[in-house]
């Protein structure tokens, strides 16, 4: 790769996604992004790193506004630990600048910069209570001890572990250690805490509630949280905008409802989330909407949506599993956004069924449907003939 590519930080523009609700119940809108007078709080600018000859971090620009809750999403290797890194101070930029509330970190020590990390092993001391883990860092800036008293008990009341202080680490649960981890982050009152993989340890259903707490923490402190995952659901259920990355660049930028419903390549859309995608030809490209035929899926395929192209074009079409409508009648028009297949194989996973539905061209699209009623008897089974169909609005057309 070379330094010389242009800006990272492709975007699309569909409908705001909905304000989010504060504690109290009051909704207020964390949209500064779209206030052009709002000023960002963290600016990466051209930011490079190279190790050796590799480009961890390939001229990524990023702005992130005061009170973000801000994701950078990727697979492994795609540079946003690196990137994390940087703005914590532990690795410098090999070209580029990186801003904290206007000034530059350059000349910045980790130790100086107004953030925070708290990471994946949570590295708390294990000889140590809960509430001498949480005040260390109050300890070593010297703080008067009733300050260290009052914000330790104020953090162990924000995470809800409220009678634990007395206990160590090797007494907690993975859940409370996490907390135990947040707590001593936030105690400093950094101005931005970053966040690396820091459910990553916990299991499916603890991590799923820990992530409405980790948001809620954040709201009602109105700190700037940056996280660090590969998982896009947790992504999408904690920020208000993310960053998807690949190959140390930014490949798309957005709110989590703007990424998964208009996703701008095949990567993000097969990033987040189960899709389907399918090879076609562009047949009409109006303004408002495209035309396209696809030999794969053997109709022609309806898009509200349409990017700039040309009759004769390839194209790719995207559909989510869930836009489909299963049935076993075909629809009065057949030939457009109807596909007809057998059913290969079903998963059953109890709130939704995944059909797997084998096409006559060969190739096999996934279908969920929500199990909305008890089944007693399943009435669309193995082996069955069905009809997939789906409105123009759930067709994302891509080009690349």
């Amino acid at each position: 790769m070379s330094a010389e590519r242009p800006p990272s930080g492709a975007t699309v523009a569909p409908p705001a996604a909905p304000p989010r609700p504060r504690g109290g119940g009051e909704r207020t809108r964390i949209e500064p992004w779209q206030d052009p007078n709002a000023l960002p709080f963290i600016r990466i600018q051209n930011v490079t790193k190279k190790f050796g000859d590799l480009y961890a971090v390939d001229n990524v620009s990023l702005d992130i506004y005061r009170g973000e809750f801000f994701a950078l999403l990727g697979p492994s290797g795609c540079g946003k630990t690196t990137l994390l890194r940087m703005l914590a101070g532990f690795e410098t930029p090999t070209q580029g600048r990186i801003l904290i509330d206007g000034q530059d970190m350059a000349a910045v020590p980790p130790w100086r910069r107004p953030v925070n990390m708290m990471f994946q092993s949570y590295a708390l001391f294990p000889h140590m209570t809960v509430e001498d883990n949480i005040a260390f860092g109050l300890k070593q800036e010297r703080l008067a001890r009733s300050e260290i008293r009052d914000r330790v008990a104020e953090a162990i009341r924000l995470v809800q572990l409220e009678g634990r202080e007395k206990r160590r680490p090797d007494q907690l649960s993975g859940g409370q250690k996490q907390r135990v981890a947040l707590a001593r982050a936030i105690v400093k009152r950094p101005k931005v805490l970053l966040l690396d993989e820091p459910l990553g340890a916990l299991d499916k259903k603890l991590r799923e509630r820990t992530q409405f707490e980790l948001v809620n923490v954040q709201e009602t402190l109105g700190l700037t949280f940056v996280i660090v995952t590969h998982d896009q659901e947790e992504a999408m259920t904690v920020s208000t905008r993310m960053a998807v990355m690949n190959e140390g660049q930014v490949v798309q930028l957005g709110t989590p409802a703007e990424m998964y419903e208009y996703p701008a390549s095949r990567f993000v859309a097969d990033f987040l989330g189960d899709v389907n995608v399918l090879e076609a030809r562009v047949v009409e490209a109006g303004r408002e909407r495209m035309r396209v035929h696809s030999e794969a899926a053997g109709c022609d395929v309806l898009a509200d949506r349409s990017p700039p192209a040309v009759p004769g074009e390839t194209v790719w079409v995207a559909i989510r599993p869930e836009k489909f409508v299963l049935a076993k009648e075909p629809p009065a028009d057949p030939a457009v956004n109807c596909m007809a297949g057998e059913v290969w194989d079903i998963g059953y996973l109890g709130d939704v069924s995944i059909y797997h539905v084998r096409l006559a061209s060969g190739v096999a699209v996934r279908c969920t449907q929500a199990n909305r009623q008890r089944l007693i008897e399943r009435p669309i089974t193995w082996e069955d003939r069905v009809w997939l169909t789906w409105a123009p609005d759930a067709s994302v057309i891509l080009k690349s």
